[in-house]
């Protein structure tokens, strides 16, 4: 782990490049108006980030792909269509993790995907609902990615700074070159939700109680790290859909109807931007740096 060095902190923001409402629709309302609001906020603030793609998203929307590419950002992916690649950590109606066997298949096709669209092959990846695994870790490492974002510190609890994972275990410090960036979570707290412990996790706070919720997570993780004499680095996820107005209630299918729980929808649009850029001008005051996963990586190997 490295150590402090100077007062800043590193904040990756990482932008899951994904159907609306977390996949349980087929639209793209967010990718195509939620995205150029990112955009506009990111060159006005000069912000990188890290844009990670579904295959499906970025064949659907390869303009904006390129867009996206144009405007500075690095150019990552995520998975082939919001699948769970890997090790489920709480339940969804009727989804069901691929088999290992299918694991490197479709990383390997959302890859091909992503670089067909956006001209460049991606090195960074993000797993769906941060669901990653140790198969998953190692199948990066094959295909030559150099970052992968997707473990949920909120859950594990262990490791709060980038690292080279194990080969037998993803959650532990091992000799792979890939590098492991833990996404963030206030670890100081006590936790009212004995079973997962969410109430740790960063998302999607900005949008449901403000920026200012938000950034007490980030002062907590920044003193709990520091106090270890690790230097912090606040790795972010977020979805084009939440700065979009998102439909409220039930979601009408051919066969069914989904009803999102109240907090995955509060607050979408007009509302999401505001509070993400006080969230982007907090950071600023706190000495952050802004850098893509790929950076973070190339500083650790």
């Amino acid at each position: 782990m490295k150590t402090p060095d100077g007062p800043g902190i590193d904040v990756v923001f990482g932008i899951a490049m994904e159907t609306d409402v977390g996949s349980f629709t087929a639209n793209s309302e967010g990718v195509q108006h939620g995205t150029p609001r990112l955009l506009e906020l990111f060159a006005r603030r000069g912000i990188k980030a890290t844009f990670y793609w579904t295959g499906h998203a970025a064949e659907n929307n390869a303009k904006m792909v390129r867009t996206v590419r144009d405007a500075g950002h690095e150019t990552g992916c995520h998975s082939l269509v919001h699948e769970t690649l890997g090790d489920p950590i709480f339940p969804l109606p009727n989804n069901w993790p691929v088999m290992p066997s299918e694991v490197e298949g479709r990383i390997t096709e959302a890859t091909r995907l992503v670089q067909q669209c956006a001209g460049e092959r991606p090195v960074s990846f993000r797993c769906p609902r941060l669901w990653g695994s140790t198969k998953v870790v190692n199948v990066l490492e094959q295909l030559g990615y150099v970052s992968d974002a997707s473990l949920p510190l909120y859950y594990y609890r262990t490791m709060f700074a980038p690292y080279h994972p194990s080969v037998r275990d993803w959650t532990k410090p091992g000799r792979l070159k890939i590098v492991e960036i833990p996404n963030f979570c206030d670890l100081s707290m006590v936790s009212q939700d004995p079973e997962y412990e969410r109430d740790r996790d960063q998302w999607p706070l900005f949008r449901t109680k403000g920026a200012r919720a938000l950034l007490a997570k980030v002062d907590a993780f920044t003193a709990y790290v520091r106090e270890r004499q690790v230097r912090p680095v606040l790795c972010f996820y977020f979805h084009p859909w939440e700065f979009h107005e998102m439909p409220q209630g039930w979601i009408d299918f051919g066969e069914a109807r989904v009803k999102p729980q109240p907090f995955i929808v509060k607050n979408c649009g007009a509302k999401a931007v505001a509070q993400f850029d006080r969230l982007c001008a907090g950071l600023a005051q706190r000495g952050a740096r802004f850098v893509t996963a790929k950076e973070i990586a190339d500083e650790y190997r």
